[in-house]
């Protein structure tokens, strides 16, 4: 980041600087504010790339509705979940994450350390990395089991056929997503407004959404792509229209190997990050008797 620093540098002042001491071409010259604050937000982009993943296994909406479709819904025997109201078990999953951490899981872990216990936000990040890995192999597994029934059971050609499947299959992947995300969202959000400074507020606020943004773009490419792969010579494309003779557990699988790849990363990203602001006095007090 050094050669960032020349940017602030006067060269020559008479020609860099006006009468009033100001820059004359703020393209040649920049303040020393200005200078720190893109150091800060490239700084943090590596891990900001590994959020954009996450948002890819985020996106997945239209797919589980399909799945919802072919499976028994009924609880007891007149009341039927909509296909679609199965994702408001993500949010609601996501809420009580964050009720239970605040009131039950630092509580108690406190208790029984002696100290206060507290997550730092990178730690927070990788959590909810690892949970939307499990995540997207669980939607594998569960499809790769919801498939073969459907086959075994004569549905092949028939998407819209109810198996003998129970839908509440799909609710560990719906919890797990919720969790994933409101580990990783809150301590992004956490990240960036700890590490900015207070000029680049509105930046450090709005980083989570074009990520979002982002990785849903990324995730129509990756779909595009694996769907005109694997349709090649006359074959059923892994994201058929009929999910009973296409392979979204082989798709899902795929996410989840980006997903790993993208943990990796994150680790390796999050060590020679070092501590966030605020960690190292934490450390010294630690330290001091």
């Amino acid at each position: 980041s050094r050669f960032l620093n020349k940017a602030c540098i006067v060269q020559d002042p008479q020609l860099d600087l006006s009468s009033d001491g100001e820059a004359t071409d703020p393209w040649r010259l920049c303040t020393v504010d200005q200078v720190e604050e893109l150091k800060a937000l490239l700084k943090v982009v590596p891990i900001w790339l590994t959020g954009v993943v996450l948002a890819i296994n985020i996106s997945q909406t239209s797919f589980p509705v399909l799945q919802a479709n072919t499976m028994d819904r009924h609880i007891g025997s007149s009341f039927e979940i909509p296909a679609a109201s199965f994702g408001i078990f993500i949010v609601i999953s996501g809420i009580l994450w964050i009720v239970l951490y605040d009131c039950l899981i630092l509580p108690v872990a406190s208790k029984l350390t002696g100290k206060p216990v507290h997550f730092s936000t990178k730690q927070r990040m990788g959590f909810g990395l690892v949970l939307s890995f499990l995540s997207v192999l669980v939607v594998a597994v569960v499809e790769g089991v919801r498939r073969n029934i459907a086959i075994t059971e004569g549905y092949s050609d028939d998407p819209k056929g109810v198996i003998p499947m129970s839908a509440v299959w799909l609710l560990p992947q719906n919890c797990i997503t919720g969790f994933a995300e409101a580990l990783n969202a809150i301590g992004q959000n956490e990240f960036y407004i700890s590490e900015f400074p207070r000029s680049m507020s509105s930046i450090a606020a709005s980083l989570i959404g074009l990520g979002m943004g982002v990785g849903n773009l990324l995730a129509s490419f990756l779909m595009n792509t694996i769907d005109n792969l694997t349709k090649r010579e006359g074959q059923e494309s892994w994201i058929s229209s009929n999910i009973n003779k296409g392979h979204y557990d082989y798709y899902y699988l795929i996410l989840a190997g980006f997903s790993l790849v993208n943990m990796l990363c994150y680790i390796v990203c999050s060590r020679a990050y070092g501590p966030c602001k605020g960690e190292e006095e934490e450390m010294k007090e630690e330290e001091d008797p």
